[in-house]
């Protein structure tokens, strides 16, 4: 039962960034990324990032941008709470560029909604959504950012229970 179930939410994730994909390219040609670096220095269009995620999870952040204020993002790593090994999720994000003035670069405050899964060692994995919040600084001349989030957590296998995960990490842009 429980392996079905993560099986379903694995492809409904993978549909939902597949369908927010497919209607943001037909909708805009010409969209450019969000992360975009100062023209002088050559870094331009950088549209896919990948880093380490500090926290809940530990482990690997990728990020995609797919127009200028709409990405997917995700991470791989270990869950160090309650005997877990594995910690996976996804999330559809939308930023708001205009909160937050700084003289340098920029510092988006983003929100979004996605699933996880935590395959335990001793017990029943878990499945769920995620509703995350949080900030990222990109920087003007370098290809690179720093992000802060906390994302509220709903599982519902084994049981139906709620908690938070929060995380620090860094990203290069190709």
């Amino acid at each position: 039962m429980n392996k079905m179930f993560i099986a379903t939410a694995s492809l409904m994730l993978l549909g939902i960034g597949g369908q927010a994909a497919e209607a943001t390219d037909t909708g805009a040609t010409n969209a450019t990324p969000a992360i975009t670096t100062s023209q002088s220095d050559g870094h331009s269009g950088d549209r896919f990032g990948a880093g380490l995620i500090l926290g809940e999870p530990t482990g690997a952040s990728l990020k995609y941008w797919l127009n200028d204020t709409m990405a997917l993002d995700g991470a791989i790593g270990w869950s160090f709470h309650r005997e877990t090994d594995l910690h996976l999720h996804s999330d559809v994000l939308w930023h708001k560029f205009d909160l937050f003035s700084v003289p340098e670069g920029r510092l988006p405050l983003y929100f979004g909604v996605g699933a996880r899964v935590k395959f335990r060692n001793h017990g029943d994995d878990q499945v769920g959504i995620r509703v995350p919040v949080g900030v990222s600084y990109i920087f003007d001349k370098a290809p690179v950012d720093i992000f802060l989030e906390l994302a509220s957590i709903i599982d519902f296998t084994p049981s139906i229970r709620g908690g938070f995960t929060a995380g620090i990490g860094a990203r290069f842009w190709f």
